[in-house]
């Protein structure tokens, strides 16, 4: 097995795990054949980027914490990537107390996935809200699209002005495009020739990259957290694919009665229990298939369709996930409401007359109101 006198702390190029030949099932691990490659990359990095395949990996979440935690002792700035489309999901929470006294500078990621024709300054002015609703203080809030490099100058420009003479350290949520975003970083303003690894899989960064800047100062990609109250972490692999986006998001508008039900394949389901008729605009992947129906013949579909009318995921995959929890939601009056679910999207009330509605979704995922984002 390689070990750090005979590799000088050998890395993955890709993720950052340590190189190792003797498990390949362990994180870091590459053929003997692969050694003396340039850049050297592990054999999951590999067929990540090569076949869009990840092998799993077991990653303590307990390291992520601790190696958030010293942060704090640090003299840094720190970079909290989240993905507007999961806003509430992945916001690090409690991440003042892992950094210390360091700056933070919100990057708000993904705004390609709105449709368009959104008021930027309106988004800003809804993500400033909702940072200093969960005591997050932050010296700048930068809106961008990492993928589709929109806003990416404003991202560089607020790094350079809040950065000084510091190191970056980035942070993140898994799967909210903080590789793509250094990758970005690597290419515009440092001389080296490798790229991290860019997956839509959670947690493909395994420990922390050092990515050196011409002023002797170091980005450091940190691995992704992984919060089980999002979806995306629940759901198996291949169904990916169908929750998350990778364009804009066509508003679905449903003009509901009360005793009505909207299935979301197998993943989720809005029921409208009382309230005037009214209409609801979803916000979710494309790919994702929605299903009306009665609300009295909900549970008897759900039963005889799971997997098959109403999916993904499959029956099968459905067996491996968490049985479903029911959230009661009361839309107060003349309230401008999004209701959202982590890693599935949401839906706004788009009446003012108030509304009882529940949502069903897996044990853990987390489910809340809060002031529409459009």
């Amino acid at each position: 097995m390689i070990n750090r006198q005979e590799t000088g702390a050998k890395s993955c190029a890709g993720c950052g795990a340590r190189l190792q030949t003797a498990s390949a099932d362990m994180p870091g691990y590459i053929p003997e054949a692969a050694l003396d490659k340039e850049p050297p990359v592990c054999q999951r990095c590999f067929r990540i980027k090569n076949y869009n395949d990840a092998a799993s990996v077991a990653v303590d979440n307990d390291e992520f914490l601790r190696l958030l935690g010293s942060i704090a002792g640090t003299n840094s700035l720190v970079v909290h990537i989240v993905d507007l489309f999961d806003f509430e999901g992945s916001l690090i929470s409690g991440l003042q107390r892992f950094v210390g006294n360091n700056p933070v500078l919100l990057v708000v990621n993904k705004i390609d996935l709105l449709p368009k024709g959104i008021n930027p300054n309106r988004l800003l002015n809804w993500a400033q809200k909702q940072t200093k609703a969960e005591g997050l203080k932050v010296v700048d809030i930068v809106l961008c699209s990492a993928k589709r490099n929109i806003g990416f100058e404003r991202v560089i420009e607020s790094i350079g002005r809040h950065r000084g003479d510091r190191d970056v350290y980035v942070v993140g949520a898994t799967n909210v495009g903080k590789s793509t975003l250094i990758n970005r970083l690597i290419r515009d303003y440092s001389d080296l020739e490798r790229e991290l690894t860019v997956s839509r899989y959670p947690g493909t960064t395994l420990d922390a990259v050092h990515i050196p800047l011409d002023d002797g100062k170091e980005i450091i990609d940190t691995p992704g957290i992984v919060y089980k109250h999002r979806m995306t972490e629940l759901v198996p692999r291949n169904v990916l694919g169908a929750l998350l986006p990778d364009k804009p998001i066509k508003q679905l508008v449903y003009q509901l009665n009360a005793g009505q039900t909207l299935f979301f394949g197998a993943l989720a389901r809005f029921d409208f229990v009382e309230g005037d008729r009214q209409s609801f605009s979803i916000y979710a992947s494309n790919a994702l298939q929605v299903h009306r129906t009665k609300l009295e013949r909900a549970d008897e579909l759900f039963a005889n369709h799971k997997g098959e009318l109403l999916a993904p995921p499959s029956k099968e995959e459905l067996e491996e996930m968490p049985a479903w929890t029911r959230h009661r939601l009361n839309i107060r009056r003349g309230t401008d409401t999004d209701i959202f679910v982590s890693g599935l999207g949401w839906i706004h009330v788009n009446g003012a007359a108030g509304a009882l509605v529940d949502i069903h979704a897996p044990k853990g995922v987390r489910v809340l109101t809060r002031d529409a984002l459009i």
